[in-house]
């Protein structure tokens, strides 16, 4: 009796264990491989699914929404040999489990190092302020160039970000030395254009006063000369008003002459009207 009860209790087991493995609940999401005697047999898709217990067995379960690949940072070269720092991130979705399974060990990691050195070949081609500046480009350049290799492996990629991109500690130095460079060379060049305009224009400002000064002489030369010819026009022969006119400037010069501190002695002529004759360079 105990020995048919363990039987019993056995083979309930054995069904159930077996039950067990015939029947596969796949979640939303995903989608099984399943192998017979080591093989690929079929794709199991979300649901309930039936398979032939200890012939068949689920050797792969992979998920079917879109799976986040961050691309690790990394250094490149660009062409002008300026070491830059980029990471990205890919969005991919695996739309043939057979060949995302069989046709690559590691599709995640082969997808990543595939983007890894794209990237690397792609900045490389470009000159450094070409790379910070061409974001879109990049990606637009690198999801196109691992597309193939993606359907190959059974995915489709549906978008690569580039994170960020910048460059070095060493080239962020070396740039803030040459724009510092830069602003000081605009700014020499702005002292020194300063300067010439400041002597140009001072140039011009002496030439216009000498321009200035040599037409007020001749003006002042041609009024002197006016009034001596205007009043030679009205003395004529008499001499007598002119040795008034000259006789009292004459006094008054002498006056001045003897105010002065450092004056001790002031001669003055016997006989101011010959004087003032010697002046006018007649003799009577």
């Amino acid at each position: 009796m105990e020995t048919s009860l363990l039987i019993v209790l056995t083979l309930l087991v054995f069904v159930a264990v077996t039950i067990g493995k015939g029947v596969r609940i796949v979640p939303q999401g995903e989608e099984w491989v399943v192998e017979r005697l080591g093989k690929y047999l079929r794709t199991l898709a979300p649901g309930l699914n039936i398979v032939i217990p200890y012939l068949d067995n689920v050797a792969y379960k992979l998920v079917t929404k879109d799976i986040i690949l961050d691309v690790q940072e990394q250094e490149v070269i660009t062409r002008d040999n300026a070491v830059i720092l980029t990471n990205a991130i890919a969005f991919v979705k695996v739309t043939d489990p057979v060949k995302a399974v069989y046709g690559v060990t590691n599709f995640s990691e082969a997808i990543r190092n595939l983007i890894m050195t794209t990237l690397r070949s792609i900045i490389g081609e470009m000159e450094l302020d070409e790379a910070l500046s061409s974001r879109d480009k990049i990606k637009a350049r690198l999801r196109e160039s691992i597309a193939d290799e993606a359907i190959d492996w059974g995915l489709t990629v549906k978008s690569v970000e580039i994170q960020d991109i910048k460059p070095s500690q060493s080239m962020q130095k070396a740039m803030e030395m040459q724009a510092a460079a830069e602003r000081e060379r605009k700014a020499v060049v702005t002292r020194s254009e300063g300067a010439k305009q400041s002597a140009i224009l001072e140039a011009e400002a002496r030439l216009e006063s000498a321009k200035r000064d040599a037409n007020a002489q001749v003006m002042l030369a041609e009024a002197s000369a006016e009034a001596i010819r205007r009043v030679t026009a009205a003395i004529g022969q008499d001499t007598g008003p002119m040795a008034y006119l000259l006789g009292e400037k004459y006094i008054a010069a002498m006056e001045r002459l003897g105010e002065k501190d450092n004056a001790k002695l002031v001669v003055l002529p016997a006989d101011l009207q010959d004087a003032v004759r010697g002046l006018l360079g007649r003799k009577s």
